[in-house]
């Protein structure tokens, strides 16, 4: 069930990879709650499609409670990551909650992955995590107590997953970044945490899980369904929240019970 109190009015956040999927979801659940999310979309070629989903969230997250606003960036690249957080700084006066949200999947059997495939999903999914972690940090310490980092790994992250080396290897480099960054913040009272989801029913796990093994998949899902992005977003509003306020470098795992 969605939280609903406005337990976050007057926080800014940011969430990436936000125009679409769990980071679409993510930035509705904190807007419920009363922030002002930002979110972040990856630029196109062309300069509009994404944008376009950007502010169609952005409205979604108003019409919940918040206030929505958006900022294109690539993560994986540190000087765009870095002078996006400068103008969130300067545009919203604070950021109190980072949810690293923005990834991508490109399977491969490790005797075929090429080098291109696996430096491309490590900087998408890891580095941009850490630039994005690295170049928000002074603005959440300002926060102090209500200073939250999330980041979102998976379930393979911690399982392995045959044909998945780079987004496995990403994602459990993800939960390292999360401890170490817990320990080097927790001084100031900002926590990091992670959530490492299952399999969650959105269009990039549809593109890369056929009907046959979403069956087969299904039979390893103890609670006997694929989940919802709400069910990741709703991890994410508590971890946010002051009732997290004394949970840090921890795994919250949201995966149906696949994994324990």
């Amino acid at each position: 069930m969605a939280i609903t109190d406005k337990a976050l009015a007057g926080k800014v956040a940011l969430v990436t990879g936000a125009s679409q999927g769990i980071g679409r979801a993510i930035a509705i659940a904190l807007g419920r709650r009363g922030a002002k999310v930002v979110i972040n979309f990856l630029p196109d070629a062309n300069g509009s499609t994404r944008e376009q989903d950007a502010r169609k969230v952005a409205a979604e997250v108003e019409a919940a409670g918040g206030q929505g606003a958006v900022s294109g960036f690539d993560v994986a690249n540190s000087a765009s990551v870095t002078e996006a957080i400068k103008a969130i700084g300067a545009e919203h006066k604070q950021l109190d909650i980072l949810v690293n949200n923005a990834g991508i999947a490109i399977n491969g059997l490790i005797m075929r992955f090429t080098d291109d495939q696996w430096m491309k999903t490590l900087a998408v999914n890891l580095n941009g995590a850490f630039f994005t972690t690295r170049a928000a940090a002074t603005l959440l310490l300002k926060a102090k107590e209500s200073g939250r980092i999330i980041n979102i790994s998976s379930v393979v992250g911690e399982s392995g997953n045959g044909g998945q080396v780079a987004y496995a290897a990403s994602k459990a480099g993800i939960l390292g970044l999360t401890m170490t960054t817990a320990k080097e913040l927790a001084s100031r009272g900002v926590t990091c945490n992670a959530i490492a989801p299952g399999f969650i029913d959105t269009a990039m796990t549809a593109e890369h899980l056929p009907d046959a093994a979403k069956a087969k998949l299904l039979e390893g899902i103890p609670l006997g369904r694929i989940g919802k992005d709400d069910d990741i977003a709703d991890a994410v509003a508590f971890l946010a929240g002051p009732e997290a306020a004394y949970i840090t470098g921890q795994v919250l795992r949201v995966n149906g019970g696949m994994l324990m």
